[in-house]
């Protein structure tokens, strides 16, 4: 039986996610920008929570925790490598770790860049990845800690993973995001679709996210580094991936 998920809306534009395992009554919550929404959704269930898995170090990811934990005790996971800029873990865990909610296990992938101790949580069963500010809808988070090189590899993890797979990121940025892509590759019909998509959707102040894998990899340009078509927009038909990658990520952030 699948996880139940559950997006929440956090702060001005940040989502924390409930994972639900029906068969145990387990329950995660990944991320904590604020307590009260989580609190509010696992009450309105009447979800007991158990777990919480934490991406990256990042304030709008982890502030909540103490209020979140006071009302609700649970068991904390997040990355080995940033235990000193975490809150408090109760469990360490690195790329190729494990963890368990309820009777699903979900695999820690390392995916440096946005920051170096970033981490995503691929559970396979259930078909859905936590990849907080590292693969987002439409878009990537900008490279704070790390190199262009780490994050194009983080990524390239990432793509690899079943083209069904959902993605859990941790924004709302997909409008933004949208409108950046469609200057990087304008004739790709299904970017041109899921624009149109995605202004419907926040029109109706409908959460853009969690999003298909396989639509990232027809319509994300930070994952169509290779695209012959991108590469000669961006006159760049001899460079590597990477470097790329690196031109279309500096060019967002000047966007």
């Amino acid at each position: 039986m699948a996880l139940q998920i559950v997006t929440i809306p956090c702060l001005a534009d940040n989502y924390a996610f409930l994972a639900h395992d029906p068969a145990t009554g387990a329950t995660a919550a990944v991320d904590v920008p604020e307590a009260e929404p989580i609190l509010a959704a696992l009450h309105a269930r009447g979800w007991t929570l158990s777990d919480v898995l934490l991406t990256h170090h990042h304030a709008d990811h982890v502030q909540g925790l103490g209020e979140l934990l006071a009302k609700a005790p649970a068991r904390v996971i997040g990355a080995a490598a940033d235990a000193h800029r975490l809150p408090p873990l109760d469990q360490a865990v690195a790329g190729g770790d494990t963890v368990q909610v309820g009777r699903e296990t979900g695999h820690v992938i390392e995916v440096p860049g946005h920051t170096l101790g970033h981490i995503a949580f691929h559970f396979p069963q259930s078909g859905v990845a936590f990849t907080g500010d590292s693969l987002m809808a439409l878009g990537c988070g900008r490279v704070f800690e790390g190199s262009m090189a780490q994050m194009h590899a983080s990524l390239a993890r990432l793509a690899a993973l079943p083209p069904e797979t959902q993605v859990c990121s941790g924004h709302e940025y997909t409008a933004a995001n949208a409108r950046f892509a469609v200057t990087i590759d304008p004739d790709n019909p299904r970017l041109a679709t899921r624009l149109r998509e995605i202004e419907v959707a926040r029109a109706e102040n409908r959460p853009t996210v969690p999003s298909r894998l396989e639509e990232e990899l027809a319509t994300n340009p930070f994952l169509r580094a290779h695209d012959p078509s991108i590469r000669a927009r961006l006159g760049m038909e001899g460079a590597t991936d990477a470097d790329v990658f690196a031109e279309i990520r500096g060019r967002k952030d000047r966007f």
